[in-house]
């Protein structure tokens, strides 16, 4: 008798692991094959034509269109840099720099990836409307309230993610990748 509640016991361990491990590598991927950098995270190996298995299952659990490794990357965030989840409730400040591409778009999306662009606003902001500093930085404000500046203008309600493609890049491919940054994400008011 003790030795089938042994066994059941090991068994019940051993799927207990196996699919926690399973669904972190899905989810959360960090340890395999996504990198993080601040809040952002890419998965570099999904646009390759044989990517790691990891990826493969994170593409599939996805189903969201991926870049080609040539065409560019592209990296999502669904927290601020406090790690508090994005709300549409909350106003945000993206500040900082976008490593070296040709051009990049950074959009914001919903749980089931559809679009939250104001009404008459773009899909996208694009790297060419956007107002920088003297040094290159940029301050980007988010959120449905209207800001002065780089603003985009966002609707609807709930949790949502911040979506930045980054076109003819060569971040993540071995050139200076150890000191590469994103642009920070700093929440600014919520009511």
């Amino acid at each position: 008798m003790r030795f089938v509640i042994r066994l059941l016991l090991a068994i019940t361990v051993a799927l207990a692991v196996g699919f926690g491990l399973s669904y972190y590598a899905l989810t959360n991927g960090r340890l395999f094959g996504a990198v993080e950098i601040g809040p952002w995270t890419a998965w570099p190996d999904a646009g390759s034509p044989a990517p790691n298995p990891y990826t493969r299952g994170h593409i599939t659990r996805d189903a969201a269109f991926q870049l080609g490794r040539a065409e560019g990357l592209q990296f999502t965030a669904t927290a601020d840099n406090a790690g508090d989840p994005l709300d549409l409730d909350c106003t945000y400040m993206l500040t900082g720099h976008v490593p070296v591409s040709s051009f990049w778009t950074l959009m914001a999306v919903g749980p089931n990836w559809v679009n939250l662009a104001g009404p008459d606003q773009d899909a996208a902001l694009r790297s060419s409307a956007v107002l920088r500093e003297n040094d290159g930085s940029f301050r980007i404000a988010v959120g449905t309230a209207l800001r002065p500046g780089n603003w985009m203008e966002l609707a609807g309600e709930g949790p949502f993610t911040l979506v930045l493609s980054l076109y003819d890049t060569t971040a993540l491919s071995g050139f200076n990748s150890a000191d590469m940054t994103l642009p920070d994400i700093v929440r600014e008011a919520c009511p």
